[in-house]
């Protein structure tokens, strides 16, 4: 069983122990309707507090946060000088609307626009990586008087409207206008390459390949933007082969269709880079951000935009907005943390810990345990393939289980909790993506509390 941890548990008396827990438990499932869930079939963990790479419960027990909560706490929890910054911008101006020039938003999209590639210079805020989405979707639809947008299979990028259809995965499903707009293709995945591809190269070849042909049956014509994850993230973290990205960048050139990087996941030090697309030299017309911007402290989100689509709207009024865009306080969460993330090297201590740490544990780890087929990733993004047999190579459960057929990673994921360590499960992947801001120590307790847990996977191998 989970065993308290003396820190947590001082933590916890002080936020009131198990009888606060219980009034917060009890209040919400009396009130709170849970994103992508079943009512009746959750139970949520009531949580007292957190600090860096962990959060507690109020029994005390604590938690190596594995998961960054949904990948956004890229800087840890709690960051003094970005609540610090928070409770500052507080003090001095809570909101403004949009339509106004202020100090901290003008430093939030300098700073951004600083690091972004290319001529991604002009910024325009969400509330978070759908909106980023969405905007970025219209902005494309209207510069280029096309309509529809292609986006592969393996992928996520939001739940709102545009943004639910544009998704791979099965969370489309349900909310499915049969895709209003949008074409799905298949991206490289090479470990369960669509292509029948032996090598990175053919993959990548096959995939373009494949691109181009889908474009060709569509028309060109028709297609406003070809929109990827740079590293799809919730679809299994798959780093794209070498050449892809750019062989995407040249077609899209070559028919006119805008290119819209999603970096909401990938981007501000994920991947040991500043955004995702730096490791492959490639950049976009159109670039989303979100979560790691400020870490989640304030909803934020926003789009990069290229001088060209930029331009388009220089006369021609932007037909978008939100009452919360470029809030002060979540652009005053911001700057803090991208000031912070430079003085004090995350964004090298996400790469160092990545390729010294984490990539060679995880690949001993995979030795180790049958049920891990592939290990795959870079920085504090990766991802574990777990299988029932590592020579068929069949998914350790079916695509999109649930119930009795999910039990194997169900177990698994119990296993991890009782160990200590909060993971990242989706369908048949456990994803290891700890904060940028992890301690090679932290980092080692947690791939070793993993190490252990992937027995109860193994219990299920053929």
């Amino acid at each position: 069983m989970t065993t308290t941890h003396p820190a947590a548990s001082a933590a916890a008396a002080a936020a009131g122990g198990p009888a606060a827990g219980a009034a917060v438990k009890a209040a919400d499932r009396a009130h709170v309707f849970h994103s992508w869930s079943a009512q009746g079939l959750i139970d949520p963990l009531p949580i007292a507090g957190a600090e860096g790479s962990y959060f507690w419960d109020y029994d005390g027990n604590r938690y190596l946060d594995f998961s960054s909560q949904l990948v956004n706490t890229n800087i840890g929890h709690q960051h003094p000088k970005v609540v610090a910054a928070i409770q500052e911008q507080a003090a001095k101006l809570c909101t403004l609307a949009p339509g106004f020039a202020v100090d901290v938003r003008s430093e939030a999209a300098r700073l951004i626009a600083e690091r972004t590639p290319g001529d991604l210079d002009k910024i325009f805020f969400t509330n978070g990586g759908a909106e980023a989405v969405e905007n970025a979707v219209r902005m494309a639809r209207l510069h280029t008087g096309r309509a529809k947008v292609l986006s592969a299979y393996r992928s996520y990028h939001g739940a709102t409207a545009a943004a639910i259809n544009l998704t791979g995965d099965p969370r489309r499903w349900p909310s499915d206008t049969a895709s209003a707009g949008v074409v799905h293709f298949w991206g490289p995945f090479l470990y369960r390459s669509p292509f029948h591809a032996e090598n990175e190269a053919q993959e990548c070849e096959r995939a373009l390949a494949h691109l181009e042909q889908t474009i060709a049956f569509e028309g060109p014509q028709s297609i406003a933007a070809i929109i990827l994850e740079t590293v799809p993230g919730t679809a299994g973290i798959m780093v794209p082969p070498p050449g892809y990205l750019a062989g995407v960048r040249e077609i899209c050139d070559r028919y006119g269709i805008v290119f819209i990087l999603d970096e909401v996941m990938a981007g501000f030090g994920r991947t040991g880079a500043w955004f995702a697309a730096d490791h492959f030299g490639v950049t976009p017309d159109l670039l989303t951000f979100a979560k790691g911007v400020n870490s989640g402290y304030v909803p934020l989100g926003g789009v990069a935009i290229s001088a060209e689509i930029a331009a388009t709207f220089d006369t021609r009024p932007y037909p978008g907005g939100l009452t919360y865009s470029g809030h002060p306080l979540a652009c005053a969460s911001a700057v803090a943390t991208l000031n912070a993330m430079a003085e004090e090297r995350i964004v090298e201590n996400a790469a160092e810990i990545g390729e010294k740490v984490i990539g060679p544990a995880l690949r001993e780890i995979a030795e180790r345990h049958p049920s891990v087929g592939e290990v795959r990733g870079l920085g504090v993004f990766w991802a574990l393939d777990l299988v029932r047999n590592k020579e068929t190579r069949e998914p350790l459960v079916p695509y999109n289980a649930a119930g009795a057929a999910n039990a194997p990673m169900a177990e698994f994921a119990a296993a991890c909790k009782r160990g200590g360590l909060w993971p990242f499960v989706n369908m048949n992947r456990t994803h290891v993506v700890p904060a940028c801001t992890v301690t090679e120590a932290e980092a080692k307790e947690g791939l070793a509390a993993l190490d252990e847990a992937l027995t109860a996977a193994d219990a299920h191998t053929v």
